[in-house]
This record gives structure tokens, C-alpha cells and sequence, in this order.
């Protein structure tokens, strides 16, 4: 500590910063699996993703190559790139130390991406520590989608480089993070989207400013063809489709006019749930004070204030764009043009997380400027932490009573599920009801159902004819099914779209309806279900026996599926 006093104030903020954010890291570290994490789009799909995949042997399989214990042969390109960093972290270590693993990763260069484009492009004050180097703290908290790694959050970092090299101040340094960020982010996911923007401001360069810059036109141009070379799999599913998949009856968008304005609206306050900025509360009333204090200084035209505008009426665009994507205006295109329809363009609003904390830390610096407000600008980036600290996934998913890592895929039972039938898992084939599918692929079971971004069309029309009476009951599953059906699970009209009942539930299933002469014909033997069916026996299955254990979240009613003449 005798050093303290010789730092500069900036750097005693930053280590500070530091400190911070390592313990918000610690708690999966510590915890292992008794975490409490992210299920949506998470535990309920990637992580058991990489898991099957890593025991499948077929992370280098060729472009034909199936995956057996899914869907009776999933396509191997439907789990991605063996070139992205985080399959090799599920590969290395146990999955509950890959993810503790990847959230670091990402938060650490969010914080390191953040802070350097801010200090080094637009906020150069060097007395601004107190809002840069906070509000790149506030970012690198936000609560992303965990398996988009840096697809989001090291949009900051790769922005930095591309305007050091926009402005031929470029060392080795901006380079390497252009060929090493593709590796731990996903093109469809972030940078598509990121990209096709830098390539707006190159052409306004060009265009307007008669600026051809062709060394920032070749650090684009790069960026996007490693994506392409790491992504191989994806554009060879894309330029050469084997069979129609899944994505080929997605939903080409029913909004009305004021539909999608609703929602533009709703976006734009509240956000999405893969890209959480968590803004409403503080954020966003700080963005607006700032927005009044510009407006009563409007005779004032500095590059601060232009680039504050510009990044708010961004903002507020790529809500708009975000919720008329799915406006019924885009079907005659989109009919005639499929990759419209398959391929997400809404996306667009992935660039908000930047745009969003970029907006807090010009309108906190707009603030700290008028000095009477400094109190309220530190007020706001501590309560921004605040909240932040509330969403993080220990705090957040432990106080609404989700399961914990260990409890929701419950390997012991499973292990006991998988003892009591004694066949070799490969011989037969389960679906679930009441629980993910992910959670019995997870412990080495092979499934009729499943949870993926695509898979053959002609597997989901035939899958369908299991549900199609549960489907008929219900217009909210059959939309969702018929529509989008990523999630191809044993629906049941009683159950609506709650995916897992824990083993507390008092919830019991008395109509269901299945086609079971399918689900055998296809290799179907028995239902995992957290739930009992009383009327099994006029389903054709047999209740087995039930199993409890106290790490599990679940109480499983094994039945097996009697052959339908």
C-alpha cells in the first residue's frame, strides 16, 4: 500500500474498477456447479450442446457427418464452427469451469474494449477517469448471452482498432485483435451486423469525404473473411443446402403497423433478452438529461455533442428496424427471397449494447461538464452497478428459485434412470415432458426431441404428427411449433409453453394425447416426464417407476411406450 499514494487518480480508479469486477467474477469460479446460471438458451441448449458434441467425437467431422444421439441423426454443422474458442473450452475442462471460464474471458475484454475507445475516441478529457473508466466497468457487467462470448460485448474493443487504423495510428496491436476477436465471437450473432456498420462509415469516408481509405477497407474486408473461413460450415449450409431444414417454415413476420410500433417502442426501453443493457432505470433518464442540456446549449457544435445525437437517434433506429423486421409489409419480399426469411436481419439491435453504454458515458460526461450535476452523474453510475450486480446470474436466478447447474442437470439421477433400464443407451431412444430434452442429451441419453437452431424439415413434419392433437388444442403451441419449431418438444395443451416443472410441483397431466404408434416408429421406448400422466394407459404407456434424489430439481416418472398395431 505504500505505493497508493504515488498512482495517479485515474489509475487508483482503475485498479479499484479491477478489484470490482473480479469478485462479480468469482462466484461460478467458487461455486462450481452449484451455481445458479442462465437456462434460457443456455442450460437448456448450448451448454449440453458442446457436451454432446465433445463425446461424439465429430468436432472435426466432415460436412455429412450426424450426430446419432439427437433426432436420430442431427447434422453435425447444426452444432458450428470447431474454430470457435469455446467449443475448446468445453472440450478442455469440466463444463460448469468452461463457463466460469468464458464469462472472464468476456467481461475482462468488454472492460479492456470499452475503456480504451472511449479514453482514446470519444472522451479524450484526461480528467474524465470518473466516467470512463466506471461506465466501462457498468458495460462489462451487463448480463449477455453467455454462449455469443464476445459477439456483443467485444464490439467496443474491435471498434477501437478499426478507428485506430481508420486513422493510420494502427500498430501490430489493432491487427491482432482483428484476427484473434472472430475466434471467440459469432459472425450471425454480432459481428455481421457490426461490420456491415464500420462498412457504412468506410463508404461515408469515401463517398462524402472522398476519403478512399484503402487500408481501413482491407482491415474490414479481413475481419469479415476470417469469420467466413471460421464459419465454414455455416456458409456451406447456407450456399449448399442438402435438404429444406427447419428454418425454412420460420415465421416471415404477421405485424401489424402499430404492432411493430409498440414494439419498437418496447425495445427501446426495455431492450432484449439476448442483448440485456438493463437501461431503463438509469441509463436511460440520464441520457435524456443530457439530451435537455445539449438542446439548452444548442449553440455550442462540438464533435461530442454531434456524435451524442447521432448515437441517439442510432439508438432509437435500430428499435425501429428491429420490431418492423417482422412487420407483414417485408412477406412479398420475403416469400420470393428465402435467405430473407431464414437469415435474421432484426439483429441490427445487437449493436445496441455499444451504442447504449456509449450514449451513458457522453451523456454522464455532458453532465460532469456542468458542475452542479457531478453528484448526480456519481449517484447514477453507482446505482447502474447496482442494478448490474442485481441481474448478475447468482444473485438474480438463485432469488427466483431457478435450479442450480448441478440440481437442473441432475446426473445422478439420470445415472440412475440409465442403471434401471440396463440397455446400452444407443439401443433406444426417449423423449421428455415437462423437463428439457437438453438435460437427458446432457447425461448421454438419445432423443427424439431437442432444443436447435436447425435440423431437417422432414424430421419436424414427422415429429409433429407425435403432437399434432396437442397442437390442435392449442393455437398458441401450434403457431410456435409450426412457425419456428427450434424447440421440438413433446407439447402438451395442459402445459402451455412452461418447459420445467421441478419436483415441488403439484401440476398432474390428465389429457394428453400422442400419436405413439410415431414416436415408436421412429425408435421411441420411453418418456421422461416431471410430471404424472394420468391418463397414461390410453397413450399406450406404461408408468415404470419414479425417481427422486435429493441434488436433482426434478421427480422423473419413467414410462415406456407400448408398440401401437
Amino acid at each position: 500500500m505504500k505505493y497508493w499514494p504515488a498512482l495517479s487518480p485515474e489509475k487508483k480508479h482503475l485498479i479499484l474498477a479491477w478489484v470490482f469486477l473480479f469478485f462479480f467474477m468469482a462466484p461460478p469460479f467458487i461455486l462450481g456447479e452449484n451455481s445458479h446460471i442462465r437456462v434460457h438458451d443456455n442450460m437448456d441448449s448450448n451448454i449440453a450442446w458442446y457436451k454432446v458434441l465433445k463425446e461424439s467425437g465429430q468436432l472435426f467431422g466432415p460436412m455429412d457427418a450426424v450426430i446419432p444421439q439427437i433426432i436420430n441423426g442431427l447434422p453435425r454443422n447444426a452444432f458450428g464452427t470447431e474454430f470457435s474458442l469455446i467449443q475448446w473450452l468445453h472440450h478442455w475442462f469440466e463444463p460448469m469451469t468452461a463457463y466460469a471460464m468464458s464469462q472472464g474471458i468476456t467481461r475482462i475484454f468488454a472492460f479492456i474494449g470499452m475503456y480504451l475507445l472511449l479514453t482514446r475516441h470519444w472522451i479524450k478529457d484526461q480528467k474524465a477517469y470518473p466516467v470512463t473508466v466506471w461506465v466501462s466497468l457498468t458495460f462489462a457487467l451487463t448480463p449477455f448471452w453467455p454462449s455469443g462470448m464476445l459477439s456483443t460485448l467485444g464490439q467496443p474493443l474491435a471498434l477501437w482498432a478499426l478507428l485506430n487504423i481508420r486513422k493510420h495510428k494502427d500498430t501490430w496491436r489493432e491487427w491482432l485483435i482483428l484476427v484473434l476477436l472472430p475466434l471467440y465471437s459469432s459472425f450471425v450473432l454480432g459481428f455481421f451486423f457490426f461490420l456491415t456498420a464500420v462498412g457504412l462509415l468506410w463508404m461515408y469516408d469515401a463517398l462524402v469525404k472522398k476519403q478512399w481509405n484503402l487500408r481501413f477497407l482491407f482491415s474490414i474486408v479481413l475481419m469479415v473473411a476470417i469469420y467466413l473461413m471460421i464459419e465454414y460450415r455455416l456458409l456451406y449450409s447456407l450456399v449448399v443446402p442438402e435438404e429444406p431444414t427447419s428454418r425454412n417454415e420460420f415465421e416471415i413476420g404477421q405485424h401489424t403497423f402499430w404492432h411493430s410500433m409498440r414494439l419498437s417502442f418496447k425495445n427501446f426501453f426495455l431492450g432484449h433478452t439476448h442483448v440485456l443493457t438493463l437501461h431503463t432505470a438509469v441509463i436511460m433518464p440520464i441520457t435524456f438529461a443530457a439530451l435537455w442540456k445539449l438542446w439548452k446549449d444548442r449553440g455550442r457544435n462540438d464533435d461530442s455533442k454531434k456524435l451524442f445525437l447521432f448515437l441517439f437517434v442510432l439508438n432509437f433506429l435500430l428499435s425501429v428496424w428491429y420490431a418492423f423486421w417482422f412487420n407483414k409489409g417485408w412477406e412479398p419480399i420475403k416469400v420470393r427471397v428465402s435467405f430473407l426469411a431464414t437469415f435474421n436481419f432484426a439483429r441490427f439491435h445487437f449493436l445496441r449494447p455499444l451504442v447504449i453504454y456509449a450514449l451513458f458515458a457522453l451523456g454522464c460526461w455532458v453532465l460532469w461538464n456542468r458542475g452542479s450535476w457531478r453528484i448526480w452523474v456519481k449517484a447514477g453510475i453507482a446505482l447502474q452497478i447496482f442494478v448490474l450486480c442485481c441481474a448478475h446470474e447468482e444473485i438474480y436466478y438463485r432469488s427466483v428459485g431457478a435450479p442450480s447447474f448441478k440440481e437442473f442437470y441432475a446426473e445422478k439421477q439420470f445415472e440412475e434412470i440409465k442403471d434401471y433400464i440396463g440397455s446400452p443407451q444407443p439401443s433406444y431412444r426417449v423423449a421428455s415432458i415437462g423437463i428439457h430434452p437438453a438435460i437427458a442429451q446432457y447425461n448421454g441419453f438419445y432423443t427424439l426431441d431437442t432444443y436447435n437452431n436447425y435440423y431437417p424439415l422432414s424430421y419436424k413434419h414427422q415429429f409433429r404428427k407425435i403432437i399434432a392433437k396437442e397442437l390442435d388444442k392449442n393455437r398458441a403451441l401450434r403457431n410456435y411449433f409450426d412457425r419456428w419449431g427450434n424447440r421440438c418438444y413433446l407439447f402438451a395443451d395442459e402445459l402451455g409453453k412452461k418447459y420445467h416443472y421441478t419436483k415441488d410441483s403439484k401440476e398432474v397431466v390428465h389429457h394428453l394425447q400422442l400419436n405413439t404408434k410415431v414416436f415408436t416408429e421412429m425408435g421411441g421406448q420411453y418418456i421422461f416426464s416431471a410430471l404424472p400422466i394420468r391418463n397414461a394407459e390410453e397413450n399406450h404407456l406404461h408408468f415404470v417407476r419414479a425417481f427422486s434424489q435429493e441434488e436433482s430439481a426434478w421427480k422423473i416418472y419413467l414410462y415406456r411406450a407400448e408398440a401401437v398395431e
